[in-house]
């Protein structure tokens, strides 16, 4: 059974991905691999280079992800450029982790599964975990480094609460309930998917 696991920044997605490893899913994490495919060596570093210029690579030879990041939140075609040379990639190493695991539940931890459109003919289920955006907002100012204008950014580049819980299949509400609570949540639906045999389109 193939998951696909999606919530905007700050929803909680990393801790139910954690417990759903707990429950002994194999966790691919899109994130991961696009920062390894960015790091000094990676993949994507010859096309970004090439792309963008030497301003965007660090001494050390891995992407300058700050001003990366501001370049894509204020130019609409830069950020498509790069994604048309990441996502490719992330998505190859993604199906070519997934073919190698041999956990009954493989899920896809993808954090623009519903803005991407690509992720969902490649799951069974899509499930997403929601909270109001203000409590994301709240949990995110309390990262190192992150401004109100810079959480506003990342909300705003990613698609609605609404569109999110239209696209899912679960909805794990992850706001004024306990972290017992929510991984009590976590495990009754992994072992219900768990025992599913259900190919995925």
């Amino acid at each position: 059974m193939r998951i696909g696991l999606t919530g905007g920044i700050g929803s909680g997605k990393s801790t139910v991905a954690g417990f759903l490893r707990e429950a002994g899913a194999a966790i691919v994490d899109t994130d991961a691999i696009s920062r390894g495919l960015t790091l000094a060596g990676g993949a994507a570093m010859p096309a970004i280079a090439q792309q963008f210029g030497a301003d965007f690579v660090t001494v050390d030879g891995a992407l300058d992800r700050d001003r990366m990041r501001a370049l894509a939140f204020s130019d609409a075609a830069a950020k498509r450029r790069l994604e048309a040379i990441l996502h490719p990639l992330i998505t190859a190493e993604a199906l070519a982790q997934a073919e190698a695991a041999t956990a009954p539940l493989i899920v896809f931890d993808v954090p623009l599964l519903v803005e991407s459109g690509r992720w969902r003919p490649r799951v069974a289920r899509v499930l997403v975990v929601d909270c109001p955006a203000e409590t994301q907002k709240a949990r995110v100012l309390q990262r190192p480094g992150w401004t109100l204008e810079r959480v506003e950014g990342a909300l705003a580049a990613q698609t609605t609460r609404e569109a999110r819980r239209a696209a899912a299949d679960a909805v794990l509400l992850n706001d004024g309930i306990s972290l017992v609570a929510l991984r009590m949540e976590v495990m009754s639906l992994a072992a219900r998917w768990g025992c599913e045999t259900i190919t995925p389109p």
